[in-house]
């Protein structure tokens, strides 16, 4: 398959030290990975260098064979799009203004359209004319996703399929509907884009993502699918948390019940 992002060899330093060390991944077209691991580990900091907001201290990031930083701003949104992990308002806007950004500065009826889909698919029709700072956490998550919807339809549009990254994009959001975020991120796959979500929640990661990539101390020390990556064994190693995985019988998809911390201590 087509890799849409590579990264390779990427280094990333805060003082002395290593967020980020000796990095490489490659990510097809239609594929969804989960990046997972403890805290600090270097997940959002890797999606901040894939994305191009920050520039490795070694290393490249390429989006479709062209390193990210050769893209003018405009081109670059145009081939992939970021949820932030948070994201601060000052001005008081409403629900449908914020996601008429996914749009840029296209006019005319596609836009309307494309943002009443897009309200729709994440359940916020009703709040269109809501100011954002009077909706919840969540609600404003799922805002700032159809945002994001609107900006990958206009992309995929012009230029084919791209790139979807999500930092924590479940944190603030019920259970219903991080399963709908987390569908329509596949759904999109399907289309043909990659998609790359952090997500801490290891047994929403083993049914989003095709594949499992675990980051530990600013490396990645396992990459594959869930049954290969989502075991007793890396789970101790990585996140020092005893842990009993087990299968769904229907399907075969890894869960997780911890049980004890470290060495025994039982939760």
């Amino acid at each position: 398959m087509t890799a849409v992002l590579t990264a390779n060899d990427v280094t990333v330093r805060a003082g002395a030290a290593t967020l980020l060390d000796s990095v490489s991944l490659s990510v097809a077209a239609g594929e969804t990975v989960a990046l997972v691991g403890p805290n600090g580990a270097g997940k959002s900091t890797l999606l901040k260098v894939l994305s191009g907001e920050l520039r490795p201290d070694r290393g490249e990031v390429q989006i479709k064979d062209r390193a990210v930083e050769c893209y003018h701003p405009r081109d670059l949104a145009a081939q992939r799009a970021v949820l932030a992990q948070s994201i601060s308002l000052t001005f008081p806007f409403t629900v449908e203004e914020i996601v008429q950004m996914g749009a840029g500065d296209r006019k005319g009826a596609a836009v309307g359209r494309e943002v009443e889909t897009a309200l729709r698919a994440v359940d916020l029709s009703a709040y269109r004319h809501r100011i954002m700072t009077t909706l919840s956490g969540g609600e404003q998550q799922r805002a700032h996703f159809a945002r994001i919807l609107v900006q990958l339809a206009f992309g995929q549009a012009e230029h084919g399929p791209g790139l979807l990254l999500l930092d924590e994009p479940t944190a603030s959001l019920d259970l219903r509907h991080q399963l709908d975020l987390l569908n329509l991120a596949r759904a999109w796959a399907a289309k043909g884009t990659a998609v790359i979500a952090v997500l801490h929640d290891l047994n929403l990661a083993t049914l989003f993502a095709d594949r499992i990539v675990m980051l530990d101390r600013g490396r990645i020390v396992a990459s594959g699918p869930a049954a290969e990556t989502i075991t007793d064994a890396w789970l101790e190693r990585v996140f020092k948390v005893a842990t009993a995985v087990g299968r769904v019988p229907a399907s075969g998809v890894p869960f997780v019940l911890p049980h004890s911390i470290g060495g025994g201590e039982r939760l």
